[in-house]
């Protein structure tokens, strides 16, 4: 997908425990956002945190955590996100959204940019001679 350098950041502040039907709402998140082919999320599960209620959240070992933090993550352009904020909303009962301005540094990696870098530190650092084992002069 093409990703435009001037961008939004759209941050969904949720936890395990939220629901879209009987899915995880962060599994749903994310699913619509690739079905509107947005560029592409990222959800962070978090060890700790609290929201409107100020009641903790933690991972623990023994029970495990059934409500820990969730933060999804889309970047895309500004007429996209905004494009899903209604979807957005008819999914979440609670939660908390932020939109902030992002510039898109590189996306993706093309093969032939990887095969530009390889030539280039080839160069710099040449290869030893198989016949006297020493690097042919500069």
């Amino acid at each position: 997908m093409d990703v435009p350098h001037e961008a939004v950041l759209l941050r969904v502040f949720t936890s395990t425990a939220d629901r879209c039907g009987l899915e995880p709402l962060y599994l749903a998140i994310v699913a619509r956002a690739r079905a509107q082919h947005l560029a592409g999320a990222t959800v962070l599960r978090g060890p700790l945190g609290f929201g409107r209620s100020a009641q903790v959240h933690e991972s623990h070992l023994w029970p495990p955590a059934q409500d820990l933090p969730v933060v999804i993550e889309i970047v895309d352009s500004e007429e996209k996100i905004t494009g899903f904020l209604p979807v957005l909303d008819e999914m979440m009962e609670s939660g908390l959204v932020t939109m902030e301005r992002a510039q898109v540094l590189q996306y993706g990696r093309s093969r032939m940019g990887l095969m530009a870098r390889l030539r280039r530190q080839l160069h710099l650092h040449p290869a030893p001679s198989p016949a006297t084992g020493a690097a042919p002069p500069a």
